[in-house]
């Protein structure tokens, strides 16, 4: 008895490697698409910011590059009309994409780690050797790429011609691997001055996010250096090169909106506040604050405030209507992410609620004296660089 699968066209009759690599390409598909939709709103906030530092820039051209390669890479692997000749002469297209949406996370990588290191020099010189590392083993492996020969209307995809091709992933994976170590490391230093659980010290640096590129990114080296295809036409080396591409590329975008502050430079570093704070390397600025009334019948108040920096009183304060304080209060938080969805902000406006050792209250009404001019003092340790 003939076996039915005979009857189907190539497009319909595949391979179970081939097969389970277009299901997790629909996969790979799908986070892209979900990521640029949700990422939307914040990157327009994003944009409308003035100053265009390297990561700002990165950000922008890695949402519309990456989208663009895959729905490109997606016609020509699901297009049953697309032929081998086609192929041929369009099947390096994805590694030479892939290589320059890498070598741009790698990038942010670089800057990022050296921030969050205080611009060690040392940590500079190793990260960019890995980059240029990377750089240099994606460009040549570029060239040993093939077109795998599949039949007609089955699609085109890109294999390796040996398994060494795959230093073309393994080197981007040595930088990852690297930057997530360091991103640890300067996490677990700051325990030492501030205990803090471990899942609160993860979402406050975006150790997740590091750690999700590691894995996809590790989760591929398994593939291409220990999975066996049956055959000249197995895919099975490359299937989860689209979804490490993408995955990367999308946790990099949210380790650029979890930087506090200006994108300048890499940003700071979460931790440090607090760090320096306890260790007693920060100016502390005492905010006196007092409170009037402005006319009769229940007026709005005004809000006097005096800031004195080491013992230095800065002089006459300035004086707000407690009424204008909400309108105010909005023009000062960061616009770009003011949604208070990064990793780091825990729930609160990033930069508008200081942490608890950073804040100390102290009430200067004492005994009932000085009637008629109550306040506080506020005195809120910020580092100094």
């Amino acid at each position: 008895m003939a076996d039915i699968t005979d009857l189907l066209p190539p497009s319909l009759n595949l391979p179970a490697h081939l097969s389970a690599h277009k299901y997790f390409f629909v996969c790979t598909l799908t986070v892209a698409a979900w990521d640029t939709l949700v990422l939307s709103p914040r990157s327009w906030r994003l944009m409308k910011t003035r100053e265009w530092p390297v990561l700002k820039i990165i950000f922008h051209f890695l949402r519309f590059f990456m989208p663009a390669e895959f729905i490109i890479v997606a016609v020509a692997f699901f297009d049953t009309e697309f032929t081998q000749s086609q192929c041929s002469h369009f099947f390096l297209f994805e590694p030479i994409c892939t290589a320059i949406l890498v070598s741009a996370c790698a990038i942010v990588h670089v800057i990022r780690v050296h921030a969050i290191y205080d611009k060690s020099r040392q940590v500079l010189m190793a990260m960019t050797g890995l980059f240029g590392l990377s750089v240099v083993c994606m460009a040549v492996t570029c060239g040993f790429y093939r077109s795998v020969p599949l039949l007609e209307g089955q699609g085109c995809i890109a294999g390796p011609k040996s398994n060494w091709v795959g230093l073309y992933w393994l080197a981007p994976t040595l930088l990852f691997t690297a930057s997530f170590a360091l991103a640890v490391n300067r996490s677990l230093k700051t325990l030492q001055a501030k205990p803090l659980s471990y899942w609160k010290l993860m979402l406050r640096d975006g150790l997740n996010l590091y750690g999700a590129i590691w894995i996809v990114n590790m989760t591929n080296m398994l593939f291409w250096f220990i999975a066996k295809p049956t055959d000249t036409r197995d895919t099975i080396k490359t299937i989860v090169t689209s979804m490490a591409a993408v995955l990367t590329t999308t946790m990099t975008l949210r380790i650029i909106l979890s930087v506090r502050g200006s994108l300048a430079l890499g940003g700071s570093f979460a931790g440090s506040s607090g760090a320096a704070a306890s260790a007693g390397n920060s100016r502390g600025t005492t905010h006196v604050i007092s409170t009037r009334h402005t006319g009769a019948g229940g007026a709005p108040g005004a809000l006097n405030i005096n800031s004195t920096i080491g013992g230095v009183t800065s002089g006459v304060g300035q004086t707000y209507t407690i009424g204008d304080m909400g309108a105010a209060g909005d023009k000062t938080r960061p616009d770009w992410d003011a949604d208070g969805k990064s990793s780091v902000n825990e729930g609160k406006e990033a930069g508008l609620v200081p942490s608890d050792e950073q804040v100390n209250i102290v009430d200067t009404h004492r005994d009932g004296q000085q009637q008629g001019n109550f306040g506080v003092k506020i005195t809120i340790d910020r580092q100094v660089n």
